[in-house]
């Protein structure tokens, strides 16, 4: 423990000097900026863990001395509150030290798009986009949208947005498929429960150096942008058509009044798109020599059901079921994916 802690403070010192040294190159310095954060997170988890198992290792000198009956408790009493802490401490260490997949840390691209359902599926979208906003918000993640089409009361026909952040992927990656409601709409005067869907894809941010385009498979087409129904919202083309010629692949951005900035965007969820179609690929090949999966960017799988009647959320993929639907939707979300993660964890090992 004291030589790994040695030699995590050797590697933070050395970086802290590259900074440095590296100012005037941004690329060089985002990317040993990521570096030195997550080795000094991993000091800071080893140095917690060395005071915890010095901690365990006095109250179980306590107990074998059993000299006092009051001591023998309180050594009780600490292992049972430091244990949980150190195998948790041991599980943050092994997801940064050995990820299950080096995609884990990256961020993503997040698609949302309304199902069978009519507006009730448009308005779940909405709320599903809500949720994960809520999540990223309490993780300290940052979001961005980058396309939206709105539907006339609210709800989304389709929403593209990024999320920027620590292991971003790793811990939305499952969220992949088709998610569905089961409530009494608003618009149902019968008070009939009906099912709607939305599905979601997400998808790993793909950065240049994951992914290399040539610009002549690319069709670049600007308009004006359009708002609900059809009518344009303003006169100036900066809405941004791509087409990626060998796949067929579209994408439209219109959300930023910069042609320039649209462009970059779509680009993005382009570039993204194409790296999860050869991510997916690769998944697939794996699939077949593993016994038990989850099963991750199936965008036709049904993964959960959100049932507001019974204040229930299901996960069909692990047979998790909650009722706490109002928390989740506000963003609780942990319970689930550490579920999901601990499942996939154990099917690799």
């Amino acid at each position: 423990m004291e030589n790994k802690i040695k030699k995590l403070n050797d590697q933070k010192n050395d970086l802290e000097n590259k900074l440095a040294n590296f100012s005037n190159d941004p690329q060089k310095l985002k990317t040993l900026a990521k570096k030195y954060n997550e080795t000094k997170e991993l000091l800071g988890l080893y140095e917690k863990l060395g005071q915890t198992n010095t901690a365990i290792n006095d109250a179980n000198q306590t107990l074998a001395e059993g000299d006092d009956a009051e001591l023998t408790i309180l050594a009780e009493e600490q292992i049972s509150n430091l244990t949980p802490k150190k195998n948790e401490l041991e599980l943050q260490i092994q997801e940064i030290e050995h990820p299950i997949s080096p995609l884990d840390k990256k961020n993503i691209i997040m698609e949302i798009r309304a199902g069978t359902g009519g507006e009730e599926a448009a308005l779940f979208a909405g709320d599903l986009f809500r949720m994960y906003s809520r999540y990223a918000e309490k993780q300290k993640f940052k979001i961005s949208v980058i396309s939206t089409n709105r539907t006339g009361i609210g709800g989304f026909k389709e929403i593209i947005f990024s999320i920027e952040g620590k292991n971003v992927y790793g811990n939305l990656k499952f969220e992949s498929g088709v998610h569905r409601v089961q409530r009494i709409p608003e618009t149902e005067k019968s008070g009939r429960v009906h099912t709607s869907a939305a599905t979601i894809a997400v998808m790993p941010e793909a950065e240049e150096i994951d992914l290399k385009m040539d610009p002549a498979d690319l069709k670049i087409e600007a308009n004006t942008s359009t708002g609900a129904g059809g009518q344009s919202v303003n006169t100036t083309y900066s809405s941004i058509r791509i087409t990626h010629l060998p796949t067929g692949l579209i994408v439209n951005c219109q959300d930023e009044r910069s042609q320039t900035q649209n462009k970059l965007k779509a680009l993005q969820v382009i570039r993204s798109r194409l790296f999860a179609i050869e991510e997916e690929k690769r998944m697939a090949e794996e699939s077949a020599m593993r016994k038990d999966q989850i099963g991750s960017g199936d965008r036709s799988e049904k993964i959960r059901t959100y049932n507001w009647p019974q204040n229930r959320v299901t996960d069909h993929r692990i047979n998790l079921t909650l009722h706490n639907l109002e928390q989740i939707l506000d963003g609780e979300l942990d319970e689930i994916i550490q579920a999901l993660k601990k499942v996939d964890r154990a099917s690799q090992s």
